[in-house]
């Protein structure tokens, strides 16, 4: 039983039915048929993609034997290794892969779905808030426009950056740039968590005329009177702002006993991706309580070690402690250029290339990456939610073509 069938539980579920064949029944189970390509909402509110060609059908995207249920679920038992519907309909497993994803909590913020909201306070974290923000961006010529980190961990930790970046190459495109001032403000005390892709990207910030605001905790949104408003009673005043809400796990994780931590993420093993829970639980992507990039690569790299252990898991085998944490993530920095960050739990983003010594360049700004981000679209439908490996990208984080610091080479050795 696979819950959740957007991209983890996507890739889980074909990798598993390509890996197992008939020999198992592989279920899908989601509220709806909408499987949204998540990495084009940020390009929505610039006029660059098409909110309607981001959305397919998800039992489309599942490989010919995987079953499809869209049905909400209420709770999971993990003692009777039962999933509870709503409406009173059950569905028993033998292993359970949880891919619920992450969701936005917007009224956690206190005013921050109040007055103002969807009229100069916005999101482009779900596909109706990027495409409202669409609209105020077309309107907004003038005035201070924010982009606002409420809390971590959220979904693509490095779009808000991209966000601004995007947004200094629209404002600039359209003869605006100078009546406008534009600010970042995060909970982090530096642009990014890693200290050197977070120096690489706080002097493209500075480059960009772009204010940095660091460990802003928002407490308050008041859209009435325009300002962000820090549990220390800092401001920072608005014409208009793009929030990224506080992310927790899905509801009825909450509501399943033992499933899920206070955030309603699943507490799981970092290596091998079986559960804390219950050994015949698992957990991919954003469901993971894990200490890494809440990213699509991650999923990706994930799915590799989470199926190869759930074939263990029923053959009676040790489970493989492979994953290393691999993230892989292109920023887009705006004029038809982007910069390439690769990490793992262990190494930070070094610069370099990916995957090797010849290959893409990591923390620059390049043509080549800018054409790979826009390649990955074609990628995510067509080779990675198929659960195909893709020739030359490693699961693990590749070590060769990296600057790598001198203990580490030594200890790569």
């Amino acid at each position: 039983m696979v819950l959740g069938g957007g991209t983890g539980g996507t890739i889980a579920a074909n990798r598993l039915r390509r890996m197992l064949g008939d020999d198992v029944e592989i279920t899908v189970v989601d509220r709806d048929d909408d499987h949204v390509y998540q990495p084009g909402l940020l390009f929505v509110p610039f006029g660059t993609a098409d909110a309607a060609d981001l959305v397919r059908s998800r039992a489309r995207q599942l490989r010919a034997g995987v079953g499809f249920t869209d049905v909400a679920v209420d709770r999971v038992d993990v003692d009777a290794h039962r999933v509870h519907l709503i409406g009173g309909g059950v569905l028993d497993y033998d292993v359970l892969v949880v891919a619920t994803g992450a969701r936005l909590l917007p009224e956690e913020t206190e005013g921050l779905t109040g007055p103002g909201w969807g009229e100069r306070v916005f999101t482009f974290y779900d596909l109706p808030g990027a495409t409202a923000l669409a609209g105020a961006l077309r309107r907004f010529t003038s005035g201070r426009l924010v982009v606002n980190v409420v809390d971590l961990p959220i979904k693509c930790p490095v779009a808000p950056l991209e966000f601004c970046f995007l947004a200094d190459w629209h404002l600039r495109e359209r003869g605006v740039r100078d009546q406008v001032e534009l600010t970042y403000v995060t909970p982090l005390d530096a642009a990014f968590t890693k200290p050197v892709a977070a120096a690489t990207l706080s002097g493209l910030l500075e480059e960009k005329g772009i204010e940095l605001v660091t460990e802003f905790n928002t407490g308050s949104v008041d859209g009435t009177g325009g300002r962000l408003v820090s549990y220390d009673e800092r401001e920072v005043p608005f014409d208009l702002v793009v929030v990224v809400p506080v992310h927790g796990g899905e509801s009825y994780v909450e509501r399943s006993p033992e499933l899920g931590n206070a955030l309603g993420f699943v507490p799981t093993n970092p290596r091998t991706l079986q559960s804390t829970v219950r050994p015949n639980i698992f957990a991919i992507g954003d469901a993971a309580a894990v200490p890494t990039s809440k990213a699509g690569s991650v999923t990706h790299f994930e799915g590799e070690v989470l199926t190869r252990n759930v074939v263990r898991f029923l053959a009676g085998d040790e489970l493989d402690e492979g994953f290393d944490g691999h993230t892989n993530c292109f920023i887009e920095s705006g004029f038809g250029k982007a910069l390439l960050i690769d990490f793992n739990y262990d190494t930070e983003p070094l610069p370099g290339h990916f995957p090797g010594a010849v290959g893409l360049p990591l923390l620059k700004e390049s043509r080549l990456n800018h054409l790979g981000k826009l390649m990955f679209s074609w990628l995510y439908w067509h080779s990675l939610l198929p659960g195909r490996d893709i020739p030359g990208i490693p699961g693990s984080m590749p070590t060769a073509g990296k600057h790598l610091p001198p203990a580490t080479e030594e200890g790569a050795r």
